[in-house]
Protein backbone atom coordinates (compact mmCIF):
# COMPACT_ATOMS: atom_id res chain seq x y z
CA UNK A 1 0.00 0.00 0.00
CA UNK A 2 1.22 3.60 -1.23
CA UNK A 3 2.13 5.90 1.63
CA UNK A 4 0.56 9.19 2.24
CA UNK A 5 1.83 12.01 1.04
CA UNK A 6 4.13 13.94 3.35
CA UNK A 7 3.41 17.73 2.08
CA UNK A 8 0.98 19.86 4.18
CA UNK A 9 -0.31 23.27 3.27
CA UNK A 10 0.62 26.36 5.37
CA UNK A 11 -0.74 27.05 8.84
CA UNK A 12 -2.50 29.92 7.57
CA UNK A 13 -4.93 28.17 5.73
CA UNK A 14 -7.11 28.06 8.45
CA UNK A 15 -7.28 31.87 8.91
CA UNK A 16 -7.97 32.14 5.24
CA UNK A 17 -10.62 29.68 5.35
CA UNK A 18 -11.98 31.27 8.11
CA UNK A 19 -12.26 34.46 6.47
CA UNK A 20 -13.34 32.75 3.03
CA UNK A 21 -16.51 31.23 4.92
CA UNK A 22 -17.23 34.48 7.01
CA UNK A 23 -17.50 36.06 4.10
CA UNK A 24 -19.89 33.42 2.29
CA UNK A 25 -21.96 33.39 5.45
CA UNK A 26 -22.79 37.13 5.29
CA UNK A 27 -25.24 36.19 2.84
CA UNK A 28 -26.88 33.92 5.34
CA UNK A 29 -27.49 36.95 7.78
CA UNK A 30 -29.34 38.68 4.88
CA UNK A 31 -31.55 35.85 5.37
CA UNK A 32 -33.26 36.51 9.03
CA UNK A 33 -32.73 40.39 8.44
CA UNK A 34 -34.60 40.68 5.59
CA UNK A 35 -37.52 38.28 7.30
CA UNK A 36 -37.20 40.02 10.27
CA UNK A 37 -38.42 43.20 8.18
CA UNK A 38 -40.82 41.16 6.42
CA UNK A 39 -42.25 40.56 10.07
CA UNK A 40 -43.15 44.30 10.40
CA UNK A 41 -45.46 44.36 7.59
CA UNK A 42 -46.81 40.53 7.17
CA UNK A 43 -48.25 38.23 9.94
CA UNK A 44 -45.77 35.66 9.50
CA UNK A 45 -44.47 33.43 12.03
CA UNK A 46 -41.96 34.24 14.54
CA UNK A 47 -40.55 30.49 14.84
CA UNK A 48 -39.32 30.81 11.31
CA UNK A 49 -37.16 33.51 12.28
CA UNK A 50 -35.57 31.60 15.77
CA UNK A 51 -34.85 28.59 13.41
CA UNK A 52 -33.01 31.03 10.73
CA UNK A 53 -30.93 32.08 12.93
CA UNK A 54 -30.13 28.91 15.03
CA UNK A 55 -29.03 27.53 11.41
CA UNK A 56 -26.92 30.63 11.44
CA UNK A 57 -25.28 30.30 14.48
CA UNK A 58 -24.66 26.93 13.69
CA UNK A 59 -23.13 27.94 10.47
CA UNK A 60 -20.35 30.03 11.58
CA UNK A 61 -19.64 27.42 14.76
CA UNK A 62 -19.69 24.97 12.02
CA UNK A 63 -17.91 25.76 9.02
CA UNK A 64 -15.83 28.75 10.29
CA UNK A 65 -14.82 27.66 13.82
CA UNK A 66 -14.66 24.26 13.50
CA UNK A 67 -13.88 23.00 9.78
CA UNK A 68 -10.85 24.60 8.76
CA UNK A 69 -8.87 23.46 11.22
CA UNK A 70 -9.65 19.83 10.45
CA UNK A 71 -9.56 20.29 6.84
CA UNK A 72 -6.26 21.73 6.92
CA UNK A 73 -5.31 18.66 9.00
CA UNK A 74 -6.50 16.26 6.36
CA UNK A 75 -5.15 17.83 3.36
CA UNK A 76 -1.67 16.72 2.28
CA UNK A 77 -0.03 16.62 -1.01
CA UNK A 78 2.95 15.49 -2.80
CA UNK A 79 5.03 15.86 -6.02
CA UNK A 80 6.62 12.77 -7.34
CA UNK A 81 8.53 12.85 -10.98
CA UNK A 82 5.07 10.36 -12.69
CA UNK A 83 2.39 12.07 -10.40
CA UNK A 84 1.10 14.63 -7.63
CA UNK A 85 -0.66 12.69 -4.88
CA UNK A 86 -3.03 14.72 -3.60
CA UNK A 87 -5.66 13.59 -0.25
CA UNK A 88 -8.37 16.29 1.33
CA UNK A 89 -11.92 15.63 2.56
CA UNK A 90 -13.45 15.89 6.10
CA UNK A 91 -15.96 13.67 5.86
CA UNK A 92 -15.18 11.61 2.61
CA UNK A 93 -11.53 11.56 1.97
CA UNK A 94 -10.25 11.40 -1.66
CA UNK A 95 -6.95 10.56 -2.74
CA UNK A 96 -6.06 11.85 -6.43
CA UNK A 97 -3.18 10.90 -8.30
CA UNK A 98 -2.68 12.81 -11.41
CA UNK A 99 -0.07 11.75 -14.01
CA UNK A 100 2.43 13.82 -15.11
CA UNK A 101 1.36 12.65 -18.79
CA UNK A 102 -2.32 14.05 -18.22
CA UNK A 103 -1.28 17.71 -17.28
CA UNK A 104 -2.26 19.88 -19.87
CA UNK A 105 -1.47 23.09 -17.86
CA UNK A 106 -0.52 24.76 -14.09
CA UNK A 107 -0.80 27.81 -13.09
CA UNK A 108 -0.67 29.79 -9.55
CA UNK A 109 -4.02 31.85 -8.46
CA UNK A 110 -3.98 34.97 -5.69
CA UNK A 111 -7.23 36.15 -4.83
CA UNK A 112 -7.75 39.24 -2.35
CA UNK A 113 -7.43 37.24 0.52
CA UNK A 114 -4.72 35.67 -0.61
CA UNK A 115 -2.80 38.32 -1.85
CA UNK A 116 -3.52 39.79 1.51
CA UNK A 117 -1.60 37.31 3.24
CA UNK A 118 1.15 36.61 0.40
CA UNK A 119 -0.34 33.39 -0.74
CA UNK A 120 -1.24 31.25 -3.42
CA UNK A 121 -2.91 28.21 -4.93
CA UNK A 122 -1.09 25.94 -7.23
CA UNK A 123 -3.93 24.75 -10.43
CA UNK A 124 -3.15 22.03 -11.83
CA UNK A 125 -5.17 21.36 -15.15
CA UNK A 126 -5.98 17.86 -16.92
CA UNK A 127 -7.99 17.28 -20.46
CA UNK A 128 -10.84 16.20 -17.42
CA UNK A 129 -10.88 18.21 -14.83
CA UNK A 130 -8.46 20.80 -12.47
CA UNK A 131 -6.48 19.49 -9.15
CA UNK A 132 -6.15 22.46 -6.91
CA UNK A 133 -3.62 22.86 -3.81
CA UNK A 134 -4.96 25.70 -2.10
CA UNK A 135 -3.17 28.09 -0.01
CA UNK A 136 0.57 28.07 -0.31
CA UNK A 137 3.02 30.87 0.59
CA UNK A 138 3.89 32.79 -2.92
CA UNK A 139 7.55 31.63 -3.49
CA UNK A 140 6.50 27.96 -2.85
CA UNK A 141 3.20 28.15 -5.07
CA UNK A 142 5.95 29.35 -7.98
CA UNK A 143 8.46 26.99 -7.17
CA UNK A 144 5.61 24.06 -7.14
CA UNK A 145 4.25 25.37 -10.79
CA UNK A 146 7.56 25.42 -12.01
CA UNK A 147 8.30 21.97 -11.17
CA UNK A 148 5.21 20.24 -11.95
CA UNK A 149 5.56 22.16 -15.49
CA UNK A 150 9.19 20.74 -15.43
CA UNK A 151 8.60 17.17 -14.98
CA UNK A 152 5.03 17.45 -17.00
CA UNK A 153 7.10 18.38 -19.99
CA UNK A 154 9.92 15.80 -18.85
CA UNK A 155 6.70 13.14 -18.76
CA UNK A 156 5.13 14.14 -22.20
CA UNK A 157 8.44 14.26 -23.92
CA UNK A 158 9.35 10.83 -22.74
Amino acid sequence: MREEPTQRLSKQSITIWRIQRSLEGFILVLLPIIYGVVLQYVDWPVWILTILLVILVLYFIAFVLIWPPIQWRRFRYQVLEQEIDIVQGVLIVRRTLVPMTRIQHVETEQGPILRRYKMASVEIQTAATTHRIPVLPIEEADQLRDQIARLAAVAIDE
